[in-house]
């Protein structure tokens, strides 16, 4: 099933927050330029005000709280839905895992929402330690993440958790970047969102459950099934987030720096990038290309055993697939365009893509051609190999 866009890991949503920071950053120095604001005595020592994010993003989900006794009806209900799919994902990907039952649950909003600015919190950590250099302490970086510019990027932020809010289904949390980052992840459902879309499209709830179950079963074997695949997420975050705070360093250049990421951000737009790509240096987009190639194998495979496990084990399948792809044509006006401001859009892409890539490679050669890409990352497509799967099949797979 193409594109179950609203069943995803929260580390695009957390991606397009450094987006959304470095473009807040930039405008807030033309601000800052265009109307002489003085430096303030005292630079911000974290990059948003995560009280404001947290308090942005929940009013808008104040309705629709679990109880207790609701919490641990759902708890054991998603419990015996991800148990249910264990050996299934285990028997289609070959591999073993620590059960995660006991770390399976059923949420509301608000709970999704303090998550995901924990999350928020340990991605961005690395761009608060470059604000505690002294040396930015009395420069225009200063001036940009001052009190009245903070607030701004705290509450986009938070108005970009509290939409995500009422849209994500599922979600494998894997903490990435911090102290506790070695831990394994948490499956989550929040159950108001999936309330809602069983209501709207029609689905019975337990085999539409169950699908979701398969998909973010799958996202658990792919972490902790094949051990290196989260250092190598790791490593590829902290190679973008070092091109970024050197970017965001050179706007202390002033006016002319300015200038030229203005020139920047023109031409990436000609070569038709979203807006995020647009703000990016061509180092950046490298590695955030290898990131975007990563996470179409990671959710486009597990939209593939989702239907490869799927078909036999629901008898409404099709029926669920077919309505939640006729849902996501039928958005509004309003929430195509907040897609795309976003970047949501390039999330619809990681689904398509990836899927589609998946099932190339597996119709033309098995299986066990497509369980290589779980070998190591030399056995991962670029997004060039992905549009033409054919190309990585030559590379890491070549008939005799």
């Amino acid at each position: 099933m193409a594109n179950q866009t609203s069943s995803s890991s929260a580390l695009t949503g957390k991606l397009i927050g450094v987006g959304l920071v470095a473009g807040a950053a930039i405008g807030a120095v033309a601000t800052a330029r265009a109307r002489g604001l003085t430096i303030p005595r005292e630079a911000p020592d974290t990059i948003a005000s995560w009280e404001r994010v947290q308090a942005v993003a929940t009013s808008m989900n104040r309705t629709d709280s679990l109880s207790m006794s609701e919490r641990q009806s759902l708890n054991r209900e998603y419990r015996d839905l991800v148990d249910r799919c264990l050996p299934l994902v285990a028997s289609y990907m070959e591999v073993q895992i620590e059960s995660p039952i006991e770390r399976t649950f059923a949420v509301d909003r608000v709970d999704w929402i303090n998550a995901n600015i924990e999350g928020f919190q340990n991605l961005l950590a690395p761009l608060d330690d470059f604000l505690l250099d002294p040396g930015a302490k009395r420069t225009v970086w200063a001036a940009i993440l001052g009190t009245i510019n903070r607030q701004v990027v705290s509450s986009e932020m938070g108005l970009m958790l509290g939409y995500l809010s009422r849209r994500v289904l599922g979600q494998y949390d894997l903490a990435l970047i911090g102290t506790e980052s070695e831990g394994p992840g948490k499956l989550y459902f929040v159950q108001p969102n999936i309330l809602q879309t069983e209501h709207l499209l029609g689905l019975p709830s337990d085999q539409f459950r169950l699908w979701l179950a398969l998909h973010e079963t799958t996202h658990v074997f792919q972490f902790e099934g094949f051990p290196w695949i989260r250092p190598h997420f790791r490593g590829l975050l902290y190679e973008y987030l070092e091109f970024l705070k050197s970017d965001i360093g050179e706007l202390r250049g002033g006016l002319q720096s300015l200038k030229a990421i203005g020139a920047r951000v023109r031409v990436n737009r000609e070569d038709h990038k979203s807006w995020i790509e647009s703000l990016m240096t061509p180092d950046q987009l490298t590695v955030f290309y290898r990131i975007q190639a990563l996470m179409c194998i990671i959710e486009g495979y597990s939209n593939h055993v989702m239907n490869a496990v799927g078909r036999d084990l629901m008898p409404d399948y099709e029926k669920i697939a077919k309505r939640f792809e006729q849902r996501q044509r039928k958005k509004g006006r309003s929430d195509q365009f907040l897609a795309k401001l976003m970047g949501l859009d390039v999330k619809l892409e990681q689904y398509r893509l990836g899927e589609q890539f998946i099932d190339a490679i597996v119709a033309k050669r098995g299986r066990d051609v497509g369980l290589k890409l779980w070998s190591g990352p030399e056995m991962l497509p670029t997004m060039e190999e992905i549009k033409d799967p054919d190309r990585w099949l030559d590379r890491v797979a070549p008939q005799t």
